[in-house]
């Protein structure tokens, strides 16, 4: 057997729910939102359901169930744990024609509730006929995360405009271009940047130019692909990913990050390593420029976030002295994730009250730094790209008045499966990450915070360096991990 598809306007309809449970409170939330007039029979009723007839949003009727109930009723929905009662609700909706859902159970009911997508005014319904309502779950959330929040009100602008667009455009052909236009070019632009006035008046230029519906100019989103671990992107940049035609990446961006990119987009490396394959920013600003005004529509994919050590500001300022269109998606950067998958919190209100942000990437950039702010008692130092200049680093912190026995966190590869926590006292940060051969990329902490790393790091390979004086007697089993 297949199902039929239909959505069902209840705007204004009586709608019936039997059962007075969790289980009826979401059904009855669904009705309440699609603006039905729901009744509820059962002889209890959740708090949240007791508040929603105390505001009058809901009848209630506490009497047992009669089938003469479906009588007046657009829709029942059987929602309670007796499955005598669940029977009786379905035989009494079959005999009278009425439609019936019972719930978790589809041999019962002649119509079924789906996992529904909401982006008003579009909504998307996924049935899996009853047999794997957990699949229709996970297809629900997953394509959500590819939804922007934008297309809802694309869709009610289209509609705005609907009866225009198919004078302006009598032709289907033509007609679905300007769509696509509409979608992928400045107005479907200006919606994702919360613009709307904009959009209209977009819209409106383009219905009443000679040509509207020319190509899609293009366009660059700026995306912060995080540390690593592909979990940590957000769900903008995985839409970015999923919607790039050209995809200019970093070097510490992973291969994991990669491989959720749209299947046939060009990927091209302008890594910035130091030490291997440079690209320069005038190179990747002429790319840029190159790629968008061919239509294309280009990610600029950063490690960590765009903003932070990352160059975005030049890039977008670039962009815009070209008059090219561009998004910033923001990315969860070093400092904050290694951290905590070092279990560092980087502000702990009993030992730190502020955190600098800083940069060493190399010998020459330490001197410019300003060291005596660095040494500020209840400070936690966050310093990137300072593998190569840790000798330096260290040495400079002493010589300020920075105590020796001031604690540190280098983590390698953040976040990633070959993550490695060293964790010891500044007097020793040189020697002990040349001993134990930590690499770029790696970010260093140091404060009072990073001693937590000692006994709250639950993510890949903890090394304790601290001296043996001041080992603590927990063992790594006590140590270990909150899972």
């Amino acid at each position: 057997m297949s199902l039929y598809p239909l959505f069902v306007d209840l705007k204004g309809r009586a709608a019936l729910v039997i059962g007075g449970g969790p289980v009826a409170e979401r059904k009855i939330a669904g009705l309440l939102r699609a603006g039905a007039q729901v009744s509820v029979v059962a002889e209890t009723l959740t708090d949240a359901l007791q508040e929603l007839v105390t505001q009058q949003a809901l009848q209630w009727q506490s009497s047992p169930f009669q089938p003469a109930m479906l009588d007046a009723v657009w829709l029942t929905i059987a929602a309670t744990d007796d499955p005598a009662l669940n029977a009786a609700v379905a035989a009494a909706g079959e005999s009278r024609q009425r439609w019936v859902n019972v719930v978790d159970a589809p041999r019962q009911s002649s119509v079924q509730i789906p996992s529904v997508i909401h982006r008003a005014p579009l909504q998307i319904a996924i049935s899996t006929h009853g047999a794997a309502p957990v699949l229709a779950r996970r297809l629900r959330e997953h394509i959500e995360s590819l939804l922007p929040e934008s297309i809802g009100p694309l869709v009610a602008l289209a509609q705005t405009f609907r009866s225009r667009i198919r004078q302006r455009f009598p032709q289907l052909g033509p007609r679905r271009q300007f769509y696509d236009w509409l979608h992928d070019g400045p107005v479907g632009q200006a919606l994702a940047n919360r613009q709307p006035a904009e959009a209209t008046q977009l819209l409106e230029t383009a219905l009443a130019a000679a040509d509207p519906a020319k190509p899609a100019a293009g366009r660059v989103t700026l995306v912060g692909a995080g540390p690593g671990d592909p979990g940590l992107l957000t769900l903008a940049a995985l839409r970015a990913l999923n919607e790039a035609d050209i995809i200019l990446h970093d070097a510490l961006v992973s291969p994991a990050v990669l491989d959720l990119a749209r299947r046939d987009a060009t990927l091209i490396a302008v890594g910035k390593r130091g030490g291997g394959i440079h690209t320069p920013q005038s190179e990747i600003h002429r790319q840029l420029l190159e790629h968008a005004r061919a239509g294309r529509h280009v990610v600029r994919l950063k490690g960590g976030d765009p903003f932070i050590f990352g160059r975005g500001g030049e890039e977008i300022e670039y962009l815009r002295e070209h008059h090219i269109p561009y998004q910033v998606v923001p990315g969860i950067t070093a400092a904050l994730a290694c951290a905590a998958y070092a279990g560092i919190s980087l502000t702990h209100r009993q030992h730190a009250r502020s955190i600098q942000l800083v940069t060493a990437h190399t010998r020459d950039a330490v001197p410019s730094l300003d060291w005596l702010s660095l040494v500020q008692p209840e400070q936690t130092l966050a310093i990137y790209m300072g593998v190569a200049a840790l000798d330096a680093v260290q040495q400079t912190l002493l010589r300020h008045g920075m105590a020796p026995t001031t604690p540190f966190a280098l983590i390698e590869n953040g976040s990633r499966p070959d993550q490695r926590t060293l964790a010891g006292e500044l007097a020793q940060l040189s020697e002990l990450a040349q001993a134990h051969g930590i690499s770029a990329p790696a970010l260093l902490i140091i404060g009072e915070v990073a001693a937590m790393a000692h006994r709250q790091s639950w993510f890949g390979e903890h090394i304790d360096a601290r001296p043996a004086g001041r080992l603590s007697a927990e063992t790594p089993a006590q140590r270990g991990s909150p899972a």
